[in-house]
């Protein structure tokens, strides 16, 4: 025998109903100061793209008099690598080492402070013993200090030598000295020092400022405001703009054009999921008023949504949230949601009344009635979205916004139904006259409740039949799992882009020679090989060479009816004059999108000899350049590896889809070792690609996996990187999460049922959303991603709320000793419409997201369609299935006698 579910004390504890009632002037006097107070929390509020995610990385640069990259491994490398091992919070050390020199680059975890790290390096490197003559540097990298708007310096009446020093005494002076600003970058100075090729060993790789600068094809000065790792890049960029508009009205013979940012996609993003948000709130409010026909009714139910933002607001400002992709999603994910509760409750009231209570009556009895339902779906939501918002790592940063901002609003939700909800609805509703259009629509809504009935009954009399499909339906939604691809974040259609590319470095012609050292720089990995030098003879400038293949490369991107400008800068910041950038931004009126205009510039990119070529999307989270799709090759005989990695490459650049296959290993044609990488104390070989529009990461990673299976020996192992590697974080992550969100809920059910039969049939209702998830996903030609798998987590929160209101019912109606099947019979048709009005307005509330219209739509529209998809497929089977299951499990597991 199995104890009674619900009892009448818990039903009395939950219904704080009474007191909201009992007050309803301090109920409405309370609700108006948190509306006043979320006010002002949402204007303290910051726009931005995504949350703010430290990845602390700090670099140690040693060089040494040694003469091979093996020898330096030895006796630079491995020293300071052993020595560094053992930090607390360092998760992965990474070095690439040349011959006299090594970077060592140390990635703490995510949240780790980064001043603290580096005096942990520092006092760490002490003890390390160097070779005699070596010298080392450690530069901490904050990944969040990066450019955030560039412009082009032109002018027709001075000279690039005039326009320097004008740029730097007027220019950039003002727009260091902004809130925001940590430095700003003036790009293709001529005044710097100029390439000196008898001091290449300080020059070569270290010449900071050396760089050239073109726009739209004409030589050019540019500076480049980089942020501060804390500063929002929005509130700086516009600063920026203010100050440049300044200059413009003062300085008349300077053209100071926009470049490069992305603040624009910024806000455009955001002004789309705000938009998308607003619609929603309208949808989900008209959808109410055809259920009711009663606009006081509609207007208390739609009260909820704004005073639940509002409520919400006041959380976020307090947790330092911002306003960006993550939480605005969320905001107008859960806004069908939020206004549920209300329905809930006003539909009941509204019930009671038609049935001849007196408003105030009917507010006391119905959620007296309802309480427990109400508190129980809450709970339920809130135990799946809380997990989230405690999860570690890069994933738990990422999205601990928005399982804390759901959570918040379905707190909000809930109290704001429970308290002000029935507290206007004593005063505002009243009976419907005899010869309403609401009574009118009662008719209508008695055939259709009628039906269900019908079917419901024809269900209970045939229960292998409806289990033996929902079985069914359960494995189709899996085995459609396997058609789905698997991707990690979507591509976006930004309209911008960089190519980026590296020349060889020139010939030097033997005779004396000195060892090549990295010095004072930035980067954390070298990337030019021990060149020898001479004075004897005329050298090439690398720079030079480098701006002209860059004139090349930007000969045919121009080209492109789609590219409306091109930003080059010609050797990196780091100082490395074989490099080079072209940030293209596309027209707004292109009829054609960002990964096709890549695919076919990848295809017309001039092959020019030995220099090699990238076509990348601009980063979500600047986690160091890797590519997407990148694969380590582990092992000790560097041999072995670099010709393993070749051999993968080779295979896999004649698959459709991979781009810009690179490979990390330098060897001469007499097998000399010029680079040797290593990844927590072992040499690896790296092997990354791009991926084209048609290839997803999914597909991309089984493919480069068999292929590799096919030529590695058995002395070499691969492992995965990239976006590869994060994507297999995510789905390991989400899985304990989701494991431990569903034991959180069966725990919060158990509590308040005091059963767990009842929770057993309300969770009947969760694997019947995977059905409708998948087939959504699949019509639409999603990925199954970190995007997508957000929204099932979404699901598993919202789709037990129709069985709780079901099983609760109809344990009500059989304490008031009504037999089971009457009591089943009864209160699916009675739960049928506020069951319809939420889905309803959860569905019309997602439309404007999974439309997937606006910037930033391919991050939205996943997340919406997999929990439109499951929603619908779980209310559908749930209202047959739920009450099926509730009679098997009773007959199993028979309960005692219901007390009122």
């Amino acid at each position: 025998m199995v104890k009674l579910s619900s009892s009448k004390s818990a039903r009395e504890f939950f219904n704080i109903s009474k007191l909201a009632i009992k007050f309803s002037w301090l109920t409405v006097s309370f609700w108006i100061a948190v509306t006043v107070a979320g006010i002002l929390a949402f204007s303290s509020l910051k726009y931005a793209l995504f949350p703010d995610i430290t990845f602390p990385v700090v670099v140690v640069n040693a060089t040494a008099p040694l003469t091979a990259a093996v020898d330096t491994e030895t006796k630079l490398t491995k020293p300071i690598e052993e020595r560094l091992r053992p930090l607390e919070g360092l998760e992965n050390i990474r070095s690439s080492t040349y011959p006299g020199q090594t970077a060592v680059a140390l990635s703490f975890a995510v949240g780790t402070n980064l001043e603290t790290s580096t005096k942990e390096v520092e006092t760490a490197l002490k003890q390390v013993t160097l070779p005699q003559g070596a010298t080392s540097k450690i530069i901490p990298l904050n990944l969040n200090e990066s450019a955030a708007i560039s412009y082009a310096i032109e002018s027709p009446t001075r000279n690039l030598s005039d326009l320097t020093k004008l740029a730097k005494d007027e220019i950039v002076s003002a727009i260091a000295k902004l809130p925001g600003v940590l430095r700003v970058s003036l790009l293709g100075d001529a005044t710097a020092t100029p390439f000196d090729p008898s001091k290449l060993s300080a020059t070569t790789l270290t010449q900071q400022g050396s760089t050239l600068v073109r726009f739209n094809g004409q030589d050019a000065l540019a500076f480049q405001v980089i942020k501060r790792g804390d500063a929002n890049t929005l509130e700086v960029v516009s600063l920026v703009e203010k100050e440049v508009q300044r200059l413009r009205s003062t300085l008349k013979d300077v053209k100071l054009t926009l470049a490069a940012t992305q603040a624009k996609y910024i806000r455009q993003a955001t002004q789309s999921t705000i938009d998308a948000l607003m619609e929603a709130v309208v949808l989900s409010i008209v959808v109410i008023f055809p259920f009711l026909w009663n606009w006081r009714a509609t207007l208390i139910s739609a009260l909820a949504i704004p005073t639940s933002l509002l409520a919400t607001f006041i959380v976020m400002a307090i947790f330092g949230f911002n306003l960006e992709t993550i939480t605005l999603l969320a905001l107008a994910l859960v806004i069908g949601s939020v206004i549920d509760d209300a329905i809930i409750d006003v539909e009941n009231i509204m019930r009671h009344i038609d049935e001849g209570e007196t408003p105030r009556q009917a507010a006391f009895s119905a959620t007296d009635e309802i309480g427990l339902t109400v508190i129980a779906t809450t709970a339920t939501a809130v135990a799946v979205f809380l997990p989230i918002g405690l999860m570690g790592g890069v994933i738990g940063q990422f999205f601990k916004p928005f399982g804390i901002t759901v959570s918040a609003a379905m707190i909000a939700s809930t109290l704001v139904a429970r308290t002000l909800s029935p507290a206007l609805a004593t005063y505002w509703l009243k009976p419907a006259n005899p010869n309403s259009r609401r009574r009118q629509q009662a008719n209508i809504w008695g055939n259709f409740t009628q039906f269900y009935r019908n079917l419901l009954n024809w269900s209970l009399r045939h229960r292998k039949t409806v289990i033996a499909l929902a079985i069914l339906s359960f494995v189709a939604g899996m085995a459609l799992s396997l058609l789905i691809p698997k991707g990690f974040i979507p591509k976006l259609d930004r309209g911008e882009f960089n190519i980026t590319y590296t020349a060889p470095l020139p010939k030097i012609p033997s005779g004396d020679t000195e060892t090549q050292r990295r010095g004072d720089t930035e980067s954390s990995f070298p990337a030019s090989p021990r060149l020898p030098v001479t004075a004897s003879f005329p050298i090439p400038n690398p720079l030079t060479d480098s701006l002209e293949v860059a004139k090349k490369l930007e000969d045919v991107v121009r080209k492109s009816p789609a590219v409306e400008t091109v930003f080059t800068t010609v050797g990196s910041r780091e100082g490395e004059p074989n490099k080079g950038n072209l940030y293209v931004k596309l027209k707004e009126d292109r009829n054609i999108k960002t990964a096709e205009v890549q695919d076919q510039l990848r295809s017309s990119l001039p092959n020019l000899p030995g220099v090699t070529t990238s076509v990348e999307d601009i980063q979500f989270v600047d986690t160091g350049g890797q590519k997407p799709l990148q694969v380590s090759l582990r092992g000790d005989n560097l041999q072995a590896l670099n010709k393993a990695a070749q051999a993968i490459k080779e295979r896999i650049e004649k698959l459709p889809g991979f781009a810009d296959v690179t490979v990390s290993s330098e060897t001469n044609s007499q097998g000399t070792v010029f680079q040797i990488e290593r990844l927590n104390n072992q040499r690896v070989a790296y092997i990354s690609a791009n991926l084209g529009k048609d290839l997803s990461l999914g597909k991309a990673t089984d493919q480069i996996v068999a292929e590799a299976k096919a030529v590695l020996p058995a002395d070499v192992t691969l492992d995965l990187g990239g976006d590869s590697a994060r994507q297999s974080e995510v789905f390991a992550s989400f899985g304990s999460t989701l494991v431990l969100s569903a034991l959180c809920i069966v725990v919060v059910l158990i509590l308040l049922f005091k059963s767990w039969i009842d929770p057993l049939v309300i969770g009947v209702s969760l694997p019947l959303s995977i059905v409708g998830a998948m087939l959504s996903l699949l019509f639409t030609k999603s990925d199954f991603g970190m995007i997508s798998l957000i929204g099932f987590v979404f699901l598993l929160g919202l789709a037990n709320k129709n069985a709780i209101l079901l099983v609760d019912y109809i344990n009500q109606l059989r304490q008031s000793g009504v037999d089971r099947t009457e009591a089943i019979l009864k209160a699916g048709p009675v739960r049928l419409r506020p069951i319809m009005m939420t889905t309803a307005s959860t569905l019309l509330g997602m439309l404007p997201i999974a439309l997937g219209l606006g910037a930033g739509s391919e991050l939205r529209s996943p997340m919406a369609v997999a929990i439109a998809g499951g929603l619908i497929t779980s209310t559908i089977l749930s209202l047959i299935v739920v009450p099926v299951v509730y009679t098997i499990l009773d007959d199993w597991f028979p309960r005692k006698k219901f007390k009122i």
